[in-house]
Formats: C-alpha cells, structure tokens, sequence
C-alpha cells in the first residue's frame, strides 16, 4: 500500500506513572496544542514548524521529568488513514464549537428579554460575548482541518455582536428579482457542511441552474462584481437570529413551496441543534451529509452529492405534499 500523502508529527512518549501529576501536566500541554492521541501514548499534529516548536518543549518537559521522548514525521501506510485522523481532529474542534453555540444561545435569549438594569447588564453581555469571541479565536487558531461546526459559532458570534451594534446593512431584508441573481458566482466559505450545502442546493435548484460557487479559507471577505456572499460574516444571505442562512434564503428569495418547510426544519435542527424541529428525518439526513464530508474533500463534489440528497428529500415531500 503507498504512504499517505499527508506529513504528519508525532510525539511518542513514555511517563513514568508517578507522580500522578505530572502525567496529568504532559497530558494538559498537548491538550493545548490541540495535539490528538492517535494511539496510547502516540500523539500527533500535522507537520509545521509551529507543532515542530510545540512537540519540542512537550518533549523536554518529559525528559526532564524522568520520562522518555521522541518526536518523529510519518506517513500512515497501514491502518489509520489521513481521512481518519482528519475526522479525529475535526472531533475535537466540533465538541468545542458546540460549547461556543450552547453559551452563545444562551447570551442570544438574555438580549431577546427586558433587562432589569439595560445600560448595566449591556455592558456585562458585551464584556461575555468579547470573552466568548476570544474563546472562539482560539479554538480557530488550531482548527487545523476547519471542522464544519466553526462556520455556525462563527456566524452565531457575528449575529451577537451586531445585535449589539444594530443590524448591519447587508442583512436590510430585500427580496430581489430572481433574474437579478442569474449568472453570479456564490462565495461561501470552504470545508461546506449542512448549512452550505443546502442553501447551494437552493440556488440551483430554484435560482440558477447555472450557478457557481466559489469557496474561500479567509474569515471575511469583500465580493467581487457579480459575487454573493452565504453562510458567512458580512454575507448578504447568512444567518439572522435564531435562523439559519437556508431559512433566511427561503425567506428573502420569496420561494413559494410547501416542500421547503420541512426541510428547511431538518436544516435548522442539523446546523443550530437547538431541537426546536423534532423532525424524525433529521438524524439520516445529518449521518448520510456526514458520510459525504469524510469521503470527499473537495468542496465541489460535496455540493454534487449533497444535492443529490435534497433532490431526492425534496421529492419526497413533493409527494407527501400531494397524497
């Protein structure tokens, strides 16, 4: 079997089992460099000079402490795949995403309620959301495979700080004539999951036929002539509230459809996950668009095949809708 193509670092080490917390301190400063134990006692991170730096002192801090070391690059030939280790990565950032979201939500419900002190308490929420976006800036800075969760804690921390400042202009609701958005080219950011893959859907099914769609790694960014801006910071189609960016596009579109409901539901569900759509269809929908994600990397081929999904989720509620 030919190696991997991706280069990897590993850390593999030996701790002598007292004292307890030492074991406990090497086991906190790999947790920080965001380092995944791939097996006992062998951890790794994807090859750079920065992880090449923090393996380092990790490693003298075990020597030091009576233990043995070493830091080595490899290829997985057999056994483990890059696919695999990239989704253990990816595991990791989604479990701290979602406690971005759940904190987020619950700043979210305190701005929707009459504050007893408003000047006061709006003070305090700025001071929880800027230590929640500081939170969130670090989880990105090690985010090495971009888990799809980052793109909702993203968006979610956008839509609190301007709740905060008011709404900005690009999000001033205008429905615009479908055969203004012919011929454009769709900007979203790269690494598409639930969110972006429906609302790509979306526009091809009901836009543009045609449509392309361009995908980016940056944090923001200013469209071109003839470009529109989805599920991300700034876009002109992206969440707004408690909806996401499927649900607003639906919406500001003026898409007539009675199919589009349900799935427009199970979209929400799957990218917010705040159970406010128990829909039984959510959980297959969510493990086959998962399936498609670990099996393709590429942006593109993830739109081809998650279309294909909500072609086939759209007809069936096209013929539950007639029967």
């Amino acid at each position: 079997m030919a190696p991997s193509k991706r280069e990897w670092l590993l850390l593999i080490h030996q701790i002598p089992p007292k004292p307890s917390y030492f074991r406990v301190r090497i086991w906190r400063r790999l947790q920080q460099v965001r380092a995944i134990a791939v097996k006992q006692s062998v951890y790794a991170l994807p090859k750079s000079q920065q992880a090449l730096e923090d393996f380092g002192w990790i490693l003298k801090e075990i020597v030091e402490g009576g233990g043995e070391a070493s830091v080595c690059e490899a290829h997985f030939v057999e056994g483990l795949t890059d696919e695999q280790v990239i989704s253990m990565f990816q595991s990791a950032r989604k479990v701290e995403y979602e406690k971005i979201l759940q904190e987020g939500r619950t700043l979210q419900d305190q701005l929707s309620t009459d504050l007893p002190e408003p000047a006061e308490s709006m003070t305090k929420l700025r001071s929880q959301i800027s230590r929640l976006k500081g939170k969130f800036d670090e989880i990105v800075a090690t985010d090495f495979f971009s888990a799809p969760e980052r793109s909702a804690a993203e968006i979610m921390l956008a839509d609190l700080q301007s709740q905060m400042a008011g709404p900005p202009q690009s999000h001033v609701a205008v429905k615009r004539n479908h055969k203004e958005l012919k011929a454009r080219t769709w900007v979203t950011r790269e690494n598409v999951f639930v969110d972006r893959i429906a609302s790509a859907w979306l526009v091809r099914r009901f836009i543009d036929r045609e449509a392309k769609f361009k995908f980016i790694s940056a944090d923001s960014y200013s469209p071109k002539k003839k470009e529109l801006r989805f599920d991300m910071y700034e876009g002109e189609y992206t969440h707004e509230g408690d909806r996401c960016t499927f649900e607003v596009m639906v919406d500001r579109l003026g898409i007539a459809d009675r199919a589009l409901t349900p799935i427009s539901e199970i979209v929400h569900a799957l990218d917010l996950k705040d159970e406010k759509y128990p829909r039984p269809e959510t959980a297959g929908l969510g493990v086959l668009l998962s399936g498609i994600v670990m099996a393709h990397t590429s942006d593109k081929e993830r739109l081809e095949r998650g279309g294909g999904l909500f072609d086939a989720l759209y007809e069936y509620f096209q013929r539950q809708k007639r029967d």
